[in-house]
Parts: structure tokens; C-alpha cells; sequence
């Protein structure tokens, strides 16, 4: 592949303002070309570029094409900065006048150097956010399409979308379904704005030729305008990339607009730079139709504030895993120490989901043609979630080291919404971790809050997520959480039913559809604030499973927890897997007794606190 950097531009608005400046704070910058102006960071605009691209294992050349103009100041750039002298072409020009125009440019080095090979074109002048990109990952996408590719970003609120070449991208195959060149604001919805920065394959190359025929002048040789016809008229294929940064060309803009940008780009840098990012996922408890979500079934889930896990991200040098001193012990007081530790531990607890998640979510971002920056960081995570009682533990820490990554790379909801979320992170525990799980967690993780999920089978292959909706969380009656101090693996509960459902066995067919309408009626009940409705269908929920999966694959630590609840007249259910239960116990005149049952049965016991995301209401571990 072979690079090619434009910088041929006549800034004459800048160019102007910089020479007839009062302030005199510029006036060591008259004459400068606009690629070799300051950039972020102190460093010329075409010094970052010229970084990016100088990487031979990528590129076998690179070209700098500039103008008749400034074409010393360029010669005089590469000598100092190792670039092929050789290399920088002078288009002829001398004048915003007499200028070639951009495609222009482009196709006179082709020609001129006789250039048979994939190209990549990139404005030398134009300023960028973030300045770690990785161009590797660039190609890599462009090479798994067929067709050339379009980089863009997202407009700041502050940008319009009249000033840009504006894309429409189909969020499925990445192709660019049209291009508008600096379009009305009611013309597209989209904020999607491409740059000069782009991928041309060796067999598109003389469409530059053609185009350039149906042009006579300069000022219709733009790369706007190019593409436009390309992809409108001629409707080759032609996909786009997302970079989650900002970019700002340098063309004919002001000097406040220059200082502006500058400014914004590198306070924003600053702001970033090194500062923790710290993200918390909630337990959940299943409070009807579980465990029907992996049976294309319904449920109802809410997070509670009780249990957490946590994950901070900071910015470091090298991409670090930070073991959590109790969770993944690596040093051990004797063999015998490390030997009852891993019996009641699992081997390596959170680590591998944190590694898990970091892979998946580059494998995501590159395969969704998302280009993530060049930065390492370092993470590391707690959580006070009971493990193997079926809270979410293991998903817990999952979402909260994604809600990091995305905020660490600027992926937004549009970039990955939440119901692809919520597969993304089953996905992490399912393909990469071999974990027993259903999509019911990883929604109310997400979503947060209480949620009724419909997990219907034509949803789920039709739209690849099923039907979520976030309920009404005010005035919620009071529900218990009890849990074995001992548990066994939560993940053996499931036993053989999937074989069986996969079977089409009757029973368990049948009681997956009854799971389905006992969430729709306790959905009902919830509406209705009709608590005692509510009860029973808990009750209903824990007898069906049982009479499906039977006792002996429920366990007696289980069901001792179910009897010993029900002696106080509380309605009892499995939130999970099976380790824990919870309950309504309407009569709360009850709950300090049952309380202590509970404790004197060896089992922890605390009154649950909802976590409502819209309130905000955090609360501690009781």
C-alpha cells in the first residue's frame, strides 16, 4: 500500500489573518504553510502524520503532494524529518487562483510516479483530537471489504453538519449508503462526517481520471464532490470507518477558528490525560420467569444496590492487568494455603473475565469497523458480590470493564447499543470463557434498573436481541435476599434441561411457555402495585421449576433456604442459579424473626435496596 499525504491547499484566509494580526502573538508563524502550524501538543500538524504513516511493514512509500508556493518550505520539512525528498511532488501552482484542486493532486502523483497499488489519502493539514490512532487497524478493515473505505467521525454538538461531506452508513455491512457534500441541516438526520482520509483500491484509481473529465474547474475537483459521484451516480461500493475522535481541516478558515480548534482539541486532551475512569455494575436478582431468558422465554430482573462490582481504568504506558489480591491470589503462605484457597475459589476469579473483555471488545470494534486509538491502560477491579450464589457476579465485572472501555475510546450508544450490549457481554462469558448463562443478566446490567424482558424466539433471530422495557420503580414493596455462607457452583443447577428443550421434550417445552405467562401477569401485578398477586406468582415461579428441574438437581442447601422462608409466610424464589433466594414477605412484622432464622441456618441475610438509575440511589451493603 502506498500513502499519500496532501498538503497542496492555499490557505489564504489564515495565511492573512496570522500576517495582519495586531496582537503580535502569531507573527512568528507569517508565511508558514497551514500542515507545519502547531498542532497539538506544541508539534507541526504534519510531524503527527507523518508518525502515523512512516511505518514501512504498512506503506512501501509515501508522497507529499504540495504547491509551486510552498513547496520549499516542504523540501526543507523532509530533510529535517527524514522524509524521501524525492518523494515531495510540487503540483505547479502558486495561487488559490490557478490551484489543481484536491482529486486533482491526488491523480497527479498516480500518474506521475506511475503508481500501481492500493492507496491511502490523508489532508496533511488537518488537526486531530487524539493523536494515537492505529492506522494497522485502518487497513485491516479496508482489506476485509471490497470496495474503498471512508473514515469519519462524529460532529461535536457545536459543529453543523452544512460545513462537512456528511455519510449515511448502514449499521449492519458498513457500506456508505450515500454521501452528502455540506448539505442543509434538514436534508439527513446523520452527524456522521467524513474526512480526507480514505482508501482507494489500485482497480478504482482510474475513476479519478474519469471524474476528473467531467470537471473543467478546480473548484468541482473536490474529494465532496468525488465521492458523491462515486457512490450517488455510480454507486460503487464504498464502507466507512469510525474513528471516535474529532478532526478539523485546516483549509480556509480563520485564525479564531485555528486557535479555536486548537485550543478545544488540546484542553480536551488535557482533561483525558491520566484521569481514572472508574464504572460500577449492580447484582441482580431474577424476580420472575428464570430461568426461561435462555428458552426464549420472559423475565422480570432488577438491579439492587447492595453488591457491586467495580472496575477503574487509568491511562498507562502499558496495557497492565491488575490481579485482585483476594479474587486471583498468586502468592500463597504454603501449599496447603493454596490448596484450600483454590477449593473454595475458582482459578484465576476476575482476571480472565478482564482479559476476556478487553479481546472481545478490540475484536468487536475492528470487525464493526471502529479504529480505537493507540493508548494502553491499566485496570483493575473489586467487587463484594457473594460468588457462585447466581447474583451476576462474573457479569457484573464483565459490564463495568466494557462501560470503561467505552468510556476510555469514546464509543458511544449509537456505536454499541445497549441490546447489542447486553450480547456482547453474554458473548464474552459464553464464547470466550466457556461460562453456563443466559441473556436475562447481561439486560438488566445494562439497561439497570427493573426490567421485563421477552426473549421471543422470532425477535431474537430476527433482530438478534429480544423486546426490553424499563418499569416504573416507585413504591416497590420490600424484598429480602438470603444466601449460603457455602455455596456450591451455581452453574450445575441447569442440569440437562437445555438438551431436553433442544429435544423438544413437552414438559420442559411447556413450562417454559408457563414461565413466560407468570411474567406477563406479575408485569401486571407490578402496574398494578398489587403486592399480594405478585406473592403468589412468586411462589408459582419457584414450584414450576422445581417440579422441571426436581429437587435433587435444586439441592437442599436451596430448598432448606425456600422451607425456612415459607414458616414465615413469605413468598420465595431462586433469583439466580441457585444459591441464593428472595423473598416478599408482605407481613413485615416477620422479617426481624426470619432474619434470624436465616443467620442461625448459616445463611447471610439483608433486606434488598433497588438500584434506580434514574435516582441515583446508591446504596451500601447491608
Amino acid at each position: 500500500m502506498i500513502c499519500i499525504l496532501l498538503v497542496a491547499g492555499h490557505g489564504t484566509v489564515l495565511e492573512t489573518h496570522i500576517k495582519n494580526d495586531d496582537t503580535g502573538l502569531y507573527s512568528h508563524l507569517t508565511g508558514i504553510p497551514k500542515a507545519l502550524l502547531p498542532g497539538i501538543g506544541g508539534r507541526k500538524i504534519l510531524d503527527f502524520w507523518w508518525e502515523t504513516v512512516n511505518m514501512r511493514q504498512l506503506f512501501t512509500e509515501v508522497y507529499l503532494v504540495t504547491n509551486a508556493d510552498k513547496y520549499k518550505h516542504y523540501e526543507r520539512w523532509a530533510t529535517a524529518n527524514d522524509f524521501p525528498v524525492e518523494n515531495v511532488v510540487n503540483d505547479g501552482s502558486t495561487t488559490l487562483e490557478n490551484r489543481l484542486g484536491a482529486v486533482a493532486d491526488l491523480e497527479l502523483v498516480i500518474r506521475s510516479r506511475k503508481l500501481e497499488d492500493d492507496i491511502m489519502v490523508i489532508a496533511g493539514d488537518m488537526l486531530c483530537a487524539d493523536l494515537n490512532f492505529d492506522i494497522a487497524q485502518v487497513i485491516r478493515f479496508f482489506r476485509s471489504k471490497p470496495g474503498e473505505l471512508i473514515i469519519y467521525y462524529e460532529l461535536e454538538e457545536s459543529e453543523k453538519s452544512s460545513s462537512r461531506g456528511i455519510v449515511e452508513v448502514c449499521p449492519d455491512t458498513h457500506r456508505i449508503t450515500r454521501f452528502l457534500e455540506k448539505p442543509q441541516e434538514d436534508v439527513t438526520s446523520s452527524r456522521l462526517a467524513s474526512v480526507v482520509f480514505y482508501c482507494i483500491r489500485r482497480e478504482t484509481l482510474p475513476c479519478l481520471s474519469d471524474f476528473l473529465h467531467l470537471q473543467p474547474e478546480a473548484t468541482d475537483k473536490t474529494f465532496g464532490q468525488f465521492w458523491e459521484w462515486l457512490i450517488n451516480e455510480k454507486q460503487l461500493d464504498v464502507f466507512g470507518m469510525k474513528l471516535p475522535t474529532g478532526f478539523q481541516l485546516i483549509g480556509q478558515v480563520s485564525l479564531s477558528d485555528y486557535t479555536k480548534w486548537l485550543s478545544h482539541y488540546s484542553t480536551k486532551q488535557q482533561n483525558s490525560a491520566a484521569k481514572p475512569i472508574t464504572c460500577r455494575s449492580y447484582a441482580r436478582v431474577g424476580l420472575m420467569g428464570n430461568p426461561s431468558d435462555g428458552f426464549n422465554g420472559k423475565t422480570i430482573a432488577m438491579t439492587i444496590s447492595n453488591f457491586w462490582a467495580e472496575v477503574v481504568l487509568v491511562e498507562s504506558q502499558t496495557l497492565v492487568l491488575v490481579p485482585h489480591p483476594l479474587n486471583d491470589p498468586t502468592e500463597f503462605g504454603s501449599l496447603q494455603d493454596l490448596f484450600c484457597i483454590k477449593g473454595v475459589c475458582v482459578y484465576l476469579g476476575g482476571l480472565r473475565l478482564l482479559q476476556a473483555t478487553c479481546k472481545k471488545f478490540y475484536q468487536f470494534c475492528s470487525k464493526q469497523g471502529i479504529a480505537l486509538t493507540k493508548q494502553n491502560f491499566t485496570l483493575k477491579y473489586d467487587t463484594n458480590i457473594p460468588r457462585q450464589v447466581g447474583l451476576a457476579g462474573s457479569s457484573a465485572i464483565v459490564s463495568a470493564t466494557l462501560k470503561c472501555l467505552m468510556k476510555f475510546y469514546n464509543i458511544t450508544d449509537s456505536d454499541l447499543p445497549k441490546p447489542v450490549r447486553a450480547n456482547f457481554i453474554l458473548n464474552v462469558e459464553t464464547d470466550e470463557l466457556f461460562i453456563t448463562a443466559g441473556l436475562q443478566d447481561r439486560v438488566v446490567q445494562v439497561y439497570e434498573g427493573l426490567i421485563y424482558m421477552d426473549f421471543d424466539k422470532k425477535l431474537m433471530e430476527e433482530q438478534g436481541y429480544g423486546h426490553y422495557v424499563s418499569m416504573d420503580m416507585t413504591d416497590l414493596p420490600l424484598f429480602w435476599l438470603a444466601f449460603l455462607s457455602d455455596p456450591s457452583d451455581s452453574g450445575r443447577i441447569h442440569s440437562n434441561i437445555r438438551q431436553r428443550w433442544l429435544s423438544g421434550d413437552a414438559v420442559v417445552v411447556e413450562a417454559m411457555k408457563t414461565f413466560a405467562e407468570l411474567t406477563d401477569k406479575a408485569r401486571e401485578a407490578l402496574q398494578k402495585r398489587d403486592w399480594t398477586c405478585l406473592a403468589q406468582l412468586m411462589d408459582q415461579n419457584f414450584e414450576l421449576r422445581r417440579s422441571v428441574y426436581t429437587d435433587e438437581c435444586l439441592g437442599p442447601g436451596n430448598l432448606k433456604m425456600v422451607q425456612l422462608a415459607r414458616q414465615f409466610g413469605s413468598a420465595v424464589k431462586l433469583p439466580g442459579s441457585g444459591g441464593a433466594v428472595v423473598g416478599l414477605c408482605l407481613d413485615h412484622n416477620r422479617l426481624v424473626e426470619m432474619r434470624q432464622a436465616f443467620q442461625e441456618a448459616g445463611c447471610v441475610f439483608c433486606l434488598i435496596t433497588p438500584y434506580n438509575p434514574s435516582a441515583r440511589t446508591v446504596g451500601g451493603p447491608n
